[in-house]
């Protein structure tokens, strides 16, 4: 019986840790760096932890029990709270924890549920859910080689994000703070290679948006850009084997390109609805008016090819063709906070807000040197093309995991011929 299968209940797979948990209304918890979990991840950070180690986390409510569009049990490690709407576990003796994580996500829980209107999982319930299990090294083998993948992908999700943040305080720092400038003028050295540093002045000057770098001009917006609205499209056009088709859940609140809003569309449209990999695109469109989405921008990809669509929820935003100004340098420009507020300001509507095309033509920018936006273009476009392959990598790792996952959890593949597998066909 020992290198058997079976298939048992998950209350004798794992000790419970429900009685710990506590929840803390939004208006009571204090702001700090520890994750505080909910049903489908973190929800906030707060100034205290309830957990310190490896623990499985499994919703206990919400739509999402049904839907399963994100995963219902998921790993928190370290240091964390977690509430009352996720049930929290860790596989005992005779279980391994990130084991019964895949474990249940490839099960059918649908028969366990309860509720109507909200879905609801009972600890009881959670207790009975069969879970068919190898012994204890299988068990972990398995969950190294999926785990494996996963850690992949989250590594380059955190490099990522690595990436932008340097490319966003590069530009901060160069051309909203001026910090190259100013350490010059104070005669301190700027720490930046020498060639770099020869592309800033050591002097200010004023001009209608203050005290700007020497020599940099400020010019209306609509003199460095050609703005164009998308396709106002129908319904019955869009379809599965459409031709790629950005919109404004195409764009993330704070900017950034969001690859899972992608629509596709087989209708008709003009040449000027066409966006080319590498075009800036802005959102026009939010409902409400806290303007966490409006007047941000994304850069399209270049895994659509050389030409998709953009709808009539976002503006395409092109250098002109004698404009110093670059795709990424503007894509960055219009996503810092000061310029931002310049241009959602611009937005009207009572429900929907809208942003009208003089909110991207009106306001004054400050144009650095040609070489100095080459020289920050250079290092954003390298970031962001590494980010790309990373996407592409993370979305190769993802499938040959959702290919691996129902055969190793149900003992149709064994551990070694998966192995192999994976050796093969792992990026």
């Amino acid at each position: 019986m020992g290198g058997e299968w079976r298939e048992r209940p998950l209350a004798e797979l794992t000790d419970n840790f429900d009685g710990i948990r506590v929840p803390v209304k939004e208006a009571d918890r204090r702001p700090g760096p520890f994750p505080y979990y909910g049903a489908s991840g973190v929800v906030d950070h707060v100034d205290d932890y309830l957990f310190d180690g490896e623990y499985l986390l499994i919703a206990e409510d919400g739509e999402n029990l049904r839907t399963r569009k994100t995963p219902v049990a998921f790993l928190a490690r370290g240091k964390f709270w977690v509430n009352n709407h996720a049930h929290i576990v860790r596989g005992n003796s005779e279980a391994d924890t990130r084991f019964l994580m895949y474990a249940l996500s490839s099960a059918d829980i649908s028969g366990y549920l309860t509720g109507s209107t909200m879905p609801k999982l009972t600890q009881g319930n959670l207790n009975r859910i069969p879970l068919l299990t190898p012994p204890l090294p299988e068990q972990r083998a398995i969950a190294h080689i999926l785990g494996t993948l996963d850690d992949k992908i989250e590594l380059n999700r955190r490099m990522s994000e690595t990436l932008e943040a340097m490319a966003r305080a590069h530009f901060k720092s160069w051309f909203v703070d001026f910090d190259p400038v100013r350490a010059k003028a104070e005669g301190r050295d700027p720490g930046l290679p020498q060639a770099v540093a020869d592309l800033f002045p050591d002097a200010f000057e004023d001009s209608e948006l203050g005290e700007v770098p020497e020599g940099w001009r400020v010019e209306p917006l609509r003199d460095c850009v050609d703005v164009a609205r998308g396709l106002s499209y129908k319904g019955s056009g869009l379809s599965d084997d459409g031709m790629p088709m950005h919109n404004l859940n195409s764009i993330y609140e704070g900017g950034g390109y969001k690859h899972d809003g992608l629509k596709r569309y087989d209708g008709e449209y003009r040449s000027q609805h066409v966006a080319c990999a590498g075009d800036l695109i802005v959102a026009n469109t939010e409902q409400g008016h806290h303007r966490l989405l409006i007047g941000y921008t994304a850069i399209v990809p270049s895994r659509f090819g050389s030409e998709s669509l953009f709808s009539h929820h976002i503006y395409r935003v092109r250098p002109k063709g004698d404009s110093k100004l670059t795709t990424d340098y503007l894509c960055h420009m219009l996503n810092t906070r000061v310029m931002h507020d310049i241009v959602s300001g611009y937005a009207n509507g009572t429900t929907v807000n809208m942003l009208p095309i003089d909110g991207l033509q009106s306001p004054s920018i400050l144009v650095p040197p040609a070489r100095a936006i080459a020289a920050f273009s250079s290092f954003a476009a390298a970031a962001r093309m590494r980010h790309e392959e990373m996407i592409e990598e993370s979305r190769t790792l993802a499938a040959l995991r959702d290919t691996l996952l129902p055969k190793l959890i149900s003992g149709e593949l064994r551990v070694k011929d998966a192995e192999r597998f994976v050796a093969d066909h792992a990026p």
